[in-house]
C-alpha cells in the first residue's frame, strides 16, 4: 500500500489489460462455437444410430403398417426415457436447493441490517409515490374528526355506571338474575 493509504496501483498497464480482455473474449467465443458444433455432431450421430433412414419404395401396405407400428413403439420408448430424465433432473434440482438451504443455515443466521429512521412528510411521500401527478399539499390533520370535551365526559360517566362485571356475575346468575334483567330493561307494561 502507498503511505497515503490509497489503493495500490496496478502493475499491468491499461493497454495490456485491454489486450488480455480481448484475448479472453475471443477464446471464449471460439470455445462457444466449438461447443455448438460438437452438440450438432452429437445430435446427428445419435439420430443416425437410433433412427436409420427410411426406405419406403417398394413396400406393401402391410409392411408399411408394420413399420409404422414399430416406429410408434420406438417413440413410446423414447418418451419413457425423456420422462425418466426429466424426473431425475427435477429431483436433483430439488436436492440442490435443499442443500443450498442447509448451507445457509449452517453458515449462520442472516442478520437483518438496522434500518435508519427517515422523516418524510406526507407531501414528500406522495410525490415519491405518485411522481409528477401529485399536486398541492395534503394536510392530513384537516381530515381528522374533532373531539369535543363534553363527549369525553359523557364516555367517562357511562363507563363508571357499568362498573366491574365480576361483581354482577353472581347477582345475574340463575333465573332470578335473568328475571331482574328483564324487569329492569322492559319495565311494567
Amino acid at each position: 500500500m502507498n503511505p497515503k493509504g490509497d489503493k495500490p496501483k496496478s502493475k499491468i498497464s491499461a493497454s495490456r489489460k485491454l489486450s488480455l480482455k480481448m484475448l479472453l473474449l475471443t477464446k471464449a467465443c471460439e470455445d462457444l462455437e466449438k461447443e455448438k458444433q460438437e452438440r450438432e455432431e452429437e445430435k446427428v450421430r445419435y439420430i443416425g444410430e437410433n433412427l436409420p433412414p427410411l426406405q419406403l419404395s417398394g413396400l406393401s401396405v402391410d409392411e408399411l403398417q408394420k413399420m409404422v407400428k414399430e416406429l410408434h413403439s420406438r417413440i413410446d420408448v423414447v418418451d419413457e426415457e425423456r420422462y425418466d430424465c426429466e424426473s431425475k433432473v427435477g429431483k436433483h434440482n430439488k436436492d440442490i436447493h435443499e442443500l443450498k438451504l442447509k448451507i445457509q443455515d449452517l453458515g449462520g443466521k442472516f442478520k437483518k441490517p438496522a434500518l435508519r429512521k427517515v422523516r418524510v412528510s406526507a407531501d414528500e411521500m406522495m410525490r415519491a409515490l405518485l411522481g409528477s401527478k401529485h399536486k398541492g399539499s395534503m394536510d392530513l390533520r384537516s381530515n381528522l374528526k374533532s373531539v369535543k370535551k363534553e363527549d369525553v365526559k359523557q364516555d367517562k360517566v357511562l363507563t363508571s355506571e357499568v362498573g366491574d362485571w365480576r361483581k354482577n356475575v353472581e347477582a345475574m346468575s340463575g333465573m332470578e338474575g335473568r328475571k331482574k334483567m328483564f324487569d329492569t330493561a322492559g319495565g311494567p307494561q
